[in-house]
């Protein structure tokens, strides 16, 4: 089985296209941050010094989910994406060879709260949340812990 969960921010806003056959492609980079202890030798002694370093995932939402991607997403947004992730080398332009991991993504989760503007782009016409359930509407009944068997 080939799935991946990744949260990170984006590094730019995505970019949206159509195929020739009417189908919405979005494009989007994440990056995963990670904090990592590197040794260090001073004076005789091994220092563990914490270093963050982060992974850039390449992520191509099709149809529907594009184009919520291209709507409520932009810059430095903190999204969760699961699907299958796969490995691809390229040539740069200084003629080095790299590696991109790009991510089908399956599932997109915006973890940026609506209200929180972190970049220029605010969710303005973002789905309002569903309000959350009230002990009234939720289909449980109040219990006290007098009425409790053990």
């Amino acid at each position: 089985m080939n799935k991946l969960t990744i949260i990170g921010n984006l590094t730019r806003d995505p970019e949206s296209h159509t195929t020739p056959q009417g189908i919405n492609v979005c494009n989007f980079t994440v990056a995963v941050n990670s904090r990592r202890r590197t040794g260090t030798q001073q004076d005789g002694q091994t220092a563990q010094q914490p270093q963050d370093e982060a992974t850039f995932f390449r992520v191509t939402a099709w149809r529907q989910l594009g184009e919520n991607c291209q709507k409520y997403l932009g810059k430095g947004r903190k999204v969760c994406v699961v699907g299958p992730v796969t490995g691809r080398t390229y040539t740069a332009n200084d003629g080095t060879t790299r590696m991109s991991l790009d991510v089908t993504a399956e599932d997109v989760e915006f973890l940026t709260p609506r209200g929180e503007v972190v970049a220029s782009v605010p969710y303005e016409n973002a789905p309002a949340a569903e309000p959350a359930p009230t002990m009234q509407n939720s289909g449980f009944t109040n219990v006290t812990s007098d009425e409790l068997p053990f």
